[in-house]
C-alpha cells in the first residue's frame, strides 16, 4: 500500500477516538512486549514510543481480525497474513473490551455496513431513499451486494 508519510504524521496528531499506554508486542518472532502510546484515529492505530511525538508505526484497520486473547489482552491479525499478530496488553478487562469494540467499529467496512443497514431501515419505514438527496444512491459502494446478509450494526463481526 502506498502512503504519504507527512500526511500520516499529520493524521496521527489529530484528536483520537481512544488513546492509552498499552503493552505492545510486534508480529516478528522474538519481539517482546514494550510500553507504547497507542492512538486510534479514524481507521488507523498509531503507536508511539512513550517519550516521542512522531509515531513509530501505524496499522490500517482494514481486512483484519481483532480478538481477545485473554481478559486483558487482545490481538490484531491481518487476513492476508493471519500468522502475524500484534498483541496489546491493557490495564483492565474493561479497557480491553473498550479497545476491541472501538477498533472493530473503526473499519471502513463496519461503517459501510452501518450505512447500508440504516439506509435500508429508513427506506423501509419512509419509502424514500435517504441517499437520493445527495445524488449518491446509485453508487455501488452503498449497495447491498449479493449474499450479504443485513444485520444490525451492533452485532460484532470481524473488522
Amino acid at each position: 500500500m502506498r502512503f504519504n508519510e507527512k500526511e500520516l504524521v499529520s493524521l496521527s496528531r489529530q484528536p483520537s477516538e481512544m488513546a492509552a499506554e498499552l503493552g505492545m508486542r510486534g508480529p516478528k518472532k522474538g519481539d517482546v512486549v514494550k510500553k507504547r502510546l497507542v492512538k486510534l484515529v479514524v481507521n488507523f492505530l498509531f503507536y508511539f514510543r512513550t517519550d516521542e511525538e512522531e509515531p513509530i508505526g501505524a496499522l490500517l484497520l482494514e481486512q483484519c481480525r481483532v480478538e481477545r486473547e485473554d481478559s486483558q489482552t487482545f490481538s490484531i491479525a491481518f487476513l492476508d497474513e493471519a500468522e502475524r499478530k500484534y498483541l496489546f496488553e491493557c490495564d483492565s478487562e474493561e479497557q480491553c473490551g473498550e479497545w476491541v469494540d472501538s477498533i472493530i467499529k473503526a473499519s471502513y467496512e463496519f461503517m459501510r455496513k452501518n450505512l447500508i443497514f440504516y439506509r435500508t431501515e429508513i427506506h423501509r419505514l419512509t419509502g424514500k431513499d435517504p441517499l437520493e438527496q445527495y445524488g449518491i444512491s446509485d453508487e455501488t459502494r452503498f449497495q447491498v451486494s449479493n449474499g450479504l446478509q443485513l444485520m444490525s450494526p451492533w452485532v460484532k463481526y470481524v473488522a
